[in-house]
């Protein structure tokens, strides 16, 4: 055993007594420390954990916790929490060291000179944003976790200490104000309880919850708390019988089992009893007992007899066969026990038992620089392998940290590729959240999914056990409509990031067809313009390339006819230093013969956008209008909304339409009808019958006598709406029909 020198402690005992009135024995001192290490690590690796304790509470020396103690408590309590989970030795010096960077004078770099790059870098990615400047505590809240997150990729024993430093936090929560502690609560609710879910540390995240819940409700706390322990009172005589059958029904067969009774967490009782609007009466597995066996033949062995010991509730749940996302296995399933009160029996293995608890934690040992991976800790590298992709697609951390949030943990629903492949998903997710799961190609590319050997839409929301097959189309992309229904975070981080480059790459191809448009105005074309004039208004714009430029026109801007004239060097600015700027007096809005209008073809994508206000469609005269930051959009020529950019001739496109444009347009007809049944039926089969996609319908009564019935349909052009309207005009209850212009 290693002797350990515990002078400090004294030291730390008799200088800074808590102001809270704790005693010595209340700690967890480096002595109490070294004892646990003893047990499972070698003499020389429990030395070097206490020079780092050394140098750590040299380092915080002077500094204090709102408890009144000695801040170097907090570090010892949260390498306690890792020597628990019997952590190695770097994951406890980065426990004990975790604050030295962010709350002393200490660098990375000292650290890394004393106890190694790989302490240093756990130490650094525990360490939060503080020395940053944000705009405000939302974002640099955001920034921090978003820094955590992308470390715990390196590296997972991050996220372990991070947890144990929370735990810790927890446990100590009642010194802060009533504010601050609710603050801390919900985060701890949203963030770090999930995390502990999502990497299958139960025990862990219980903890984390429990506590939440007692700082942001302390009432319904107390409260709850009371019903529990007078239904555990009330049930104590029920529970015994139950558990003694069991036990005799197993040494019938054979069986060596251990048996165990539990009790819900209250946080997660106040859940179910808040979300399915339930009295705590109705809550039916408010105790369960399990069931620990020593393999997984005997599992299902015990599951029959427990299936003809008391009558099943309803279906159980094999998560053997098929493990949740976090690696938790074990067999489910609710009874009807004596006096039909309802009992939840869950049988395990030993080793189930463990990572059901531990999870990511279980068995973590080093041997040759790598770790037995358990299958917890696979599922969880898979997760954070995600995150990694997560990052790179988010524009800000604000957004990473929201589809964080939505992917941590929600319920599960498990469906098959065609070879096979069980993919697991959250409760209502689609079609597309599945493409994006199997690969962002093919989830970019998706335009429909074959469940079940059925063609379904995107959108189609999936059950247990369906077979999913994504269909792909080359030269598809992402619909942005798909971020109102998809659940995944990866599917939405996915989309933003293909749609904004998408939405790039059609500016700048925009931008090029107004400034050749503008430059054919000025008898010139972009493979005519000089390249120290193209540097010039490069560098004037301080734009990084010509595509650049280009992004910024097709974008709206940018003025095309403005950025063509200082390309080819005729406007004022030119003529040298500190002469004044002008722009030349707009022309009459009235577009010149000479004027080359700018073809639609109904494929320039999301940078050209048609306009609500009057919905033209292929055959309507149109006009282009320039709006900053959207490119361009396209009013009828007579609307009121274009009429009243007449004036603004930097603003506004000659366009027209190709002779055989692309894709659907939205287009609305007002019918007036007859008060009759199956009326609004046959309308619906005519527009069908032309082709004719149904976008919205909203029907509002005039009178008894009529009602009026405003769509909304999908249409190739002005034609192909006007053979709708003819068609819906035959039948005999409609008594008037009309296009909708605003």
């Amino acid at each position: 055993m290693t002797t350990v020198d515990t002078s400090l402690d004294k030291f730390l005992e008799s200088a800074s007594r808590p102001a809270t009135g704790s005693t010595s024995s209340e700690r967890f001192l480096i002595s109490d420390l070294c004892a646990l290490l003893e047990s499972y690590l070698e003499p020389e690796k429990v030395k070097k954990i206490y020079s780092a304790y050394l140098f750590g509470a040299h380092a915080h020396e002077g500094q204090t916790r709102m408890t009144g103690e000695p801040y170097i408590y907090h570090p010892l309590a949260v390498a306690r929490t890792m020597a628990e989970m019997r952590m190695d030795a770097e994951s406890i010096m980065a426990a004990i060291l975790h604050d030295v960077i962010e709350d002393t004078p200490t660098a990375r770099e000292h650290i890394a000179e004393s106890f190694g790059e790989e302490v240093a870098t756990l130490v650094d990615g525990v360490s939060k944003l503080t020395h940053l400047d944000f705009e405000s505590r939302a974002e640099a809240q955001a920034a921090s976790f978003r820094k955590m997150m992308l470390a715990m990729t390196t590296d997972t024993r991050v996220i372990l200490v991070k947890l144990a430093d929370r735990l810790h936090n927890m446990r100590t929560l009642a010194v802060m104000r009533p504010e601050k502690r609710r603050r801390i609560a919900r985060e701890t609710l949203d963030i770090y309880a999930p995390i502990a879910q999502r990497l299958g540390m139960n025990a862990m995240r219980r903890e984390l919850e429990l506590r939440s819940f007692e700082a942001m409700h302390p009432m319904r706390y107390r409260i709850l708390s009371a019903a529990v322990d007078q239904a555990k009172r009330r049930h104590r005589e029920l529970m015994q019988t139950v558990e003694t059958t069991i036990v005799q029904r197993l040494e019938e067969h054979g069986i060596h089992a251990r048996i165990s009774g539990r009790e819900k967490n209250l946080y997660s009782i106040y859940r179910k009893m808040r979300d399915k609007h339930l009295s705590f009466n109705e809550v039916y597995d408010v105790f369960a007992i399990r069931i620990v066996v020593d393999n997984i033949d005997t599992c299902y062995r015990v599951l029959g007899l427990m299936h003809t010991l008391y009558k099943p509730l309803d279906r159980f749940k094999d998560y053997i066969a098929i493990p949740k996302a976090n690696g938790y296995q074990s067999l489910h399933t609710t009874l009807f026990g004596p006096k039909s009160t309802p009992i939840e029996i869950q049988i395990r293995t030993e080793d189930m038992e463990h990572i059901a608890e531990e999870g990511i934690a279980a068995h973590w040992h080093y041997k040759s620089g790598e770790a037995h991976s358990s299958a917890a800790q696979q599922r969880a590298h898979e997760w954070l392998k995600s995150m990694v992709e997560l990052q790179q697609n988010t524009g800000n951390a604000l957004e990473f940290l929201e589809n964080v949030k939505v992917d941590l943990f929600p319920d599960e629903v498990y469906v098959f590729t065609p070879n096979g492949k069980i993919m697991t998903l959250p409760r209502g997710a689609t079609g597309v959240d599945f493409a994006y799961a199997v690969h962002t190609d093919i989830g970019d590319s998706c335009v429909a999914v074959r469940v079940d050997k059925k063609i379904l839409p995107p959108s189609e929301i999936l059950e247990n056990g369906q077979t999913v097959e994504v269909i792909t189309e080359p030269g598809a992309y992402p619909n942005p409509a798909w971020l109102n229904f998809i659940v995944t975070a990866r599917a939405r981080s996915s989309i933003r990031h293909r749609l904004r480059t998408l939405e790039d790459d059609q500016a700048i191809i925009l931008g090029k067809r107004m400034l050749n448009r503008a430059l054919k105005d000025e008898d010139s074309s972009i493979e005519k313009l000089l390249n120290h004039h193209i540097k010039k208004v490069i560098k004037q714009y301080h734009c990084d390339d010509f595509d650049c430029l280009l992004r910024e026109i097709g974008l709206g801007n940018r003025v095309a006819a403005l950025i063509a004239r200082e390309l080819l060097g005729k406007e004022k600015g030119w003529l040298g230093k500190g002469k004044s700027w002008r722009i030349k007096k707009p022309r009459d809005w009235k577009w010149r013969k000479e004027d080359a209008p700018l073809v639609i073809k109904g494929t320039e994508g999301m940078v050209l956008t048609f306009a609500r206000c009057c919905s033209p469609v292929p055959g309507d005269p149109i006009v282009g209008m320039i709006s900053s930051g959207k490119g361009m959009v396209i009013h009828q020529e007579n609307c009121p909304n274009a009429k009243a950019f007449r004036n603004r001739r930097n603003r506004n496109v000659a366009v027209q339409w190709a002779e055989h444009p692309e894709g659907e347009y939205s287009a609305t007809i007002r019918v007036i009808t007859m008060n009759q049944r199956g009326v609004l039926a046959r309308m619906a089969t005519e527009i069908s019958a032309m082709q004719a996609n149904i976008e919205q319908v909203d029907v509002s009564e005039r009178d008894a006598m009529s009602t009026q019935v405003t769509f909304t349909v999908s249409v190739h052009d002005r034609k192909h709406l006007a053979d709708i309207m003819r068609r819906l005009r035959g039948i005999k209850e409609v008594m008037k029909i009309n296009r909708v212009m605003g």
